[in-house]
């Protein structure tokens, strides 16, 4: 009895101990680029199209971190297949740094095709941004 104690605590050690951090397949990063440091503090929402209906589901929302990153937008999953929305919610952020600003907030539509990871930044400034694919 006692050896299949022991057996299990090590079962559940090695379990803990050599868990893997979960994967995800969508990141986010915001850089101003009139400052030239990361936009710290902004709301960003993720949406999923519904082409049958025509409509966009709410999947999550976040903030970015001090290096104006959200590293854990979608876990990893053959489901994430489709069209996807951020939107990245600009006019609060400059207004809390007592700046006018163009864009109250910006929509960018991308389409998830494979299991691969997907990185979508912006530059933001007050009056235009620029969106790519990262890594």
């Amino acid at each position: 009895m006692k050896n299949l104690a022991f057996t299990f605590l090590i079962a559940m050690f090695a379990s803990v101990a050599f868990a893997q951090k979960p994967q995800y397949q969508l990141s986010s990063h915001i850089l101003d680029i009139t400052k030239g440091m990361p936009a710290a503090g902004v709301n960003i929402k993720l949406e999923k199209y519904t082409e049958q209906n025509k409509t966009w589901s709410f999947v999550a929302e976040k903030i970015t971190d001090k290096a104006g990153r959200i590293p854990d937008f979608l876990p990893s999953d053959k489901s994430n297949l489709g069209i996807y929305r951020l939107t990245y919610f600009t006019a609060p952020y400059f207004k809390k740094n007592h700046e006018e600003s163009f864009y109250p907030f910006i929509e960018v539509v991308f389409q998830i095709k494979d299991g691969q990871h997907y990185h979508v930044p912006i530059t933001l400034s007050a009056f235009g941004y620029s969106t790519y694919r990262g890594n």
